[in-house]
Order: structure tokens, then sequence, then C-alpha cells
């Protein structure tokens, strides 16, 4: 019960069980929960970095577990710093791959640079695509942002994606929380994940990226029209980078096929993003853009962060965020 607080369940076994004997020994908690002596010992440790158990008052050889009001409370305020720390390098980490991507868009078609090769029109990047892909041998990574995907689209893809998958390369792919209402989309990573690929979703993503063989790189030259052309990059520390963002990226993403969770102040991943946004000064427009919903959606959101923090304007909702906890503090 307590795995979603960083307690695995054979500490927590042992926890409880302290609860329970507060005078029993590290032999007598083994033989009530059928554990071996040095299991327990080691769930006793996890415990003591957890700050669980502490030495009995007057008896220092003896741990005793600290009551489950104030466990729960230290495990709640650790998951929160936490998540607020990986929230902070995911963001880091975004910012440094839209910058880099910013730079390679800003190129002309006939700027001659090493490690980049400029893609004029969905056709172009489309007959490109179809030949990288016949020679994509180990894996094949995608950030799949703009919310639920056009039929168009996940049409053109299927071909490329059955011969991957039929072929053994590995497909993992991640798409915007936004698409697990969408019917079609769904659809269609169900049917991904039938011939062997991955799908999971995040919040937001910086740009449309794919990765082949950790050695090609396509990226589009705008978030906004994906029609207008892409990128092909081949730089090693280009592609160390991008690589780099994209497992930090799917390590943070959620399986289509679970729930989307929800942090210890009971947002989802999508509600929390949208709370910085919004707490940045974002506009309902911008927020749509960046969770891949519509314009009402985005407002609806908004208006129900606001309405739970209790705060009249977007700047005094970012204020009570942080006052309560929902928000790291900003410099």
């Amino acid at each position: 019960m307590l795995t979603a607080l960083g307690l695995d369940s054979v500490a927590e076994t042992v926890y409880r069980a302290m609860l329970r004997q507060p005078a029993a020994g590290v032999a007598a908690l083994a033989d009530s929960v059928g554990l071996s002596g040095e299991e327990v010992r080691h769930a006793l440790d996890t415990l003591s970095e957890l700050a669980l158990v502490r030495p009995a008052a007057g008896d220092a050889g003896r741990l005793r577990a600290v009551s489950p009001d104030i466990g729960m409370e230290i495990l709640m305020a650790r998951q929160q710093a936490q998540l607020a720390a990986q929230r902070q390098r995911l963001e880091a980490s975004r910012a440094a791959a839209a910058q880099l991507i910013s730079e390679y868009a800003e190129l002309r078609p006939a700027t001659s640079h090493p490690g980049v090769e400029q893609l004029v029109g969905l056709d172009q990047v489309r007959d490109r695509l179809a030949v990288l892909t016949r020679e994509v041998t180990e894996e094949f990574l995608t950030f799949a942002p703009g919310g639920p995907q056009t039929r168009e689209n996940m049409a053109a893809s299927r071909p490329l994606n059955q011969d991957l998958l039929s072929r053994g390369v590995r497909m993992r792919t991640i798409y915007l929380d936004s698409v697990r209402s969408n019917r079609p989309t769904v659809e269609h990573a169900d049917w991904l994940a039938r011939l062997g690929g991955l799908v999971r979703t995040v919040p937001s993503l910086p740009t449309r990226m794919i990765l082949m063989d950790r050695r090609t790189a396509m990226i589009s030259v705008s978030s906004d029209d994906t029609a207008a052309g892409a990128v092909l990059l081949t730089g090693h520390g280009t592609l160390t980078a991008l690589v780099a963002l994209f497992e930090t990226t799917w390590e943070t993403a959620q399986p289509l096929g679970e729930g989307v969770p929800t942090d210890p102040n009971g947002l989802t991943g999508q509600q929390a993003t949208a709370l910085r946004l919004l707490a940045e000064g974002h506009t309902d427009e911008t927020i749509a853009k960046r969770l891949g919903v519509s314009h009402r959606t985005a407002r609806r959101i908004a208006s129900e962060l606001m309405e739970r923090l209790g705060a009249r304007s977007r700047f005094e909702a970012g204020v009570r965020a942080v006052q309560q906890g929902w928000l790291p503090p900003r410099p």
C-alpha cells in the first residue's frame, strides 16, 4: 500500500509488525512475518534511512517504529520533495533541448552545417523517414506531442511501424496524457502494443522527435506546423543530449494501459503542469497547446485549479500553490 510513497513491501511488512509488537527484536519480528533475520535487518536499515524507526528511549540497542501519523507525514514530505526535484530536472532537460532544437530549426535549407540535413515539407519528411526506417536495426524512439493524432498521420505511420516491429526493433512512443480520452489514438496505441511496441504518456512534450538507433534524430522545425518540415541530426553530442532527454521523460511517463497517478497533493501530471504554466503567467491558448487539449479544456483545468486553491487570480493561484507546497519556491 505504501509503495507509491517510496516504501517497499518488505519494509512495510516489518514496519507494521513493529507497530503491533513494539518490544519485539529481530528474531521475533522475523518469526511473526515469515522473513529471515537478514531480510528483517535490511528492512530496518531502509526504515532507518526513511526516519520511520528510531532508537528506543533508554535502550539505544533497540529500535522503535514512529507512529503512523508521523510516519506518513515523513513519507509524503519526502515524496513531494522528490517529485519537485524530478520536475525541475525534467524542465531543465526540456529547456536545454528546446534551445538546441530552436538553433537547428532556424537554419535555412541552403545552410551547410555538419551533421544537419534540412527537410522541407511533409512529403520530403515522409520520404526520408521511409528510407531511414528501413535502415533501423535496434531502436526507434518517438515524442508525439499535439494531443490526439490525426487519422491520416496514424494511417501513414502504420506500415513503417509494422515493418520495424516485425524485424524485432524496440519501439517506444511517448504521447501526451490528453490522448487517453481520444478513442482512435488509444486504438492505434493498443495496436502498437499488440505488436510489441511500448507506449507511455506525459503531461507535456517539448517537440515532435524521432530517434533511430541513437545515431539519427528527426525533429520538426515547427511545433505548431509539423508539415512545415524537419531537421535531420547525426552529430554525436547532439544525439547524446536528445537520447538523455527521451530517457528522462520516459522514466516519468505513465504506461497508457494504467490509470493516471496523482501526486501527494492529489494532482495529476496534467494538472501539475497546467498549474506551473498558470503560475508562470501563460495564457489558456499556450496551456492548451502544451497539454494537447482544446482551449475550452485548458480554461476548465485552470478554473478548477484556482477554485481548489481558493484563488481569485492567476497570480494569487501561483502564490497559494507555493505556500501549500504544490509548486517549489522560485528564486
